[in-house]
């Protein structure tokens, strides 16, 4: 049996991993082995460690990295703590291959803890952009760490390469939050409005929005832009809470003060994938700057006002309506969101994000990957020779 370490951070990952989690668990040469982290470990961010075991999923390690800070300290003070945790856990215990997700500050000292231990990591969605938020510079970080990468699409495939990575270590899987989206079963709208405490008629508007981490002095000035939007719709508001980034605290209060002011607005703390993905199914428009209004609502159809600069650079399909910071911006981009018409336009759209198969790609490469001195002495290509080299990826979805 192959174990596979992997480590989760927050509700966003986890409704990422499940697939995997789950497809790790069904393979009969495969061992999972769940480390928390992060985020889920947090009292104030809602202790998020029970949705993983309350999706049947055992948690065997936990380390507590996110300190009761504000600001960038938080950061730098979070992945000391979070370093020192895994190396504590790596000096009792190491899995076969360490699997970590995506950009977070939270997920980094996992992949550096491994590191002089020879641990092999495997990296999911690697070579994405995010140019408005310091995610950008630790997911390609996370990238030079890692042994093999998990990626969404080619052009991330093409990315990664030219990081200097081997071409025969990239996988094009594709997202595996899309496998949950093809196995979708909606909550009755009756059940969903239980839910979350708020009647959904007529469809709401489905709000995230985190702190934009390159501009987080001019946080408040942007969140009050959005609520000033928001404050003239007559439609149902959901929101869900800020990730911990700097300036995160300060947004989820704001987010509840004005909750409790608008009768029709809700802040739902934990909603869940199955509800959540409810949610997308049923509101009217997305909006915020969560990166699910690009990866996952293309696969609804719902159209999202995409606000600021934090998923600048990421690929997006017909459904994103890009707006400034401005109230007047965002209540145009709702404007053409709700047009009929452009609802219209998104039937049969194609999510750029892969085709709802990504875990059984992932769990077959995981469990044939020889775990040898090749897996770990990692070489570096240069970039000239990286595009020939692409097409001889192991495995890539349509």
């Amino acid at each position: 049996m192959r174990t596979i370490g992997v480590v989760t951070s927050s509700r966003a990952d986890l409704g990422i991993y499940l697939p995997v989690l789950r497809a790790i668990q069904a393979h009969p040469s495969l061992r999972l082995r769940v480390i928390a982290t992060g985020m889920h470990l947090s009292v104030e961010h809602g202790l998020t460690v029970e949705l993983i075991e309350a999706s049947g999923i055992a948690v065997d390690e936990r380390i507590d990295s996110v300190v009761p800070d504000e600001g960038p300290n938080r950061v730098g003070r979070s992945i000391a703590r979070g370093l020192e945790g895994f190396a504590v856990l790596f000096a009792r215990w190491r899995p076969e291959v360490l699997m970590v997700l995506g950009d977070r500050f939270d997920m980094y000292p996992a992949a550096l803890a491994a590191l002089p231990w020879k641990v092999p990591v495997a990296h999911l969605h690697g070579g994405e952009l995010t140019e408005g938020a310091i995610d950008d510079a630790l997911r390609h970080s996370l990238t030079k760490l890692s042994h093999l990468h998990f990626v969404s699409t080619h052009r991330a495939a093409r990315r990664v390469i030219q990081l200097g990575e081997e071409p025969w270590r990239v996988v094009v899987s594709g997202a595996p939050a899309l496998d949950q989206v093809a196995t979708h079963q909606p909550l009755a709208r009756e059940q969903l409005e239980a839910h979350v405490g708020l009647s959904l008629t007529p469809a709401p508007l489905l709000v995230t929005y985190h702190p934009v981490t390159l501009e987080v002095e001019q946080a408040a000035w942007q969140l009050e832009q959005l609520l000033t939007a928001l404050s003239k719709t007559d439609r149902p508001v959901v929101i869900t809470p800020p990730n911990a980034d700097p300036g995160g605290s300060v947004i989820a209060d704001r987010l509840r003060s004005f909750a409790r002011t608008h009768p029709r607005t809700v802040l739902v703390r934990d909603l869940g994938t199955r509800a959540y993905f409810s949610l997308m199914r049923l509101a009217a428009a997305m909006v915020g700057n969560s990166s699910s209004g690009l990866l996952e609502a293309p696969s609804f159809g719902l159209p999202v006002v995409n606000v600021g600069t934090r998923q600048q650079g990421r690929e997006r399909a017909a459904n994103v309506i890009d707006v400034g910071y401005s109230a007047e911006e965002i209540f145009e981009g709702l404007a053409n969101a709700l047009d009929p018409a452009f609802r219209r336009g998104l039937d049969g759209l194609t999510n750029p994000y892969g085709d709802g198969r990504a875990a059984p790609r992932i769990v077959a490469r995981l469990a044939e990957v020889p775990l040898d001195h090749r897996l770990i002495a990692k070489r570096f290509v240069d970039v000239a020779a990286a595009p020939s080299e692409l097409a001889h990826t192991v495995e890539s979805c349509p």
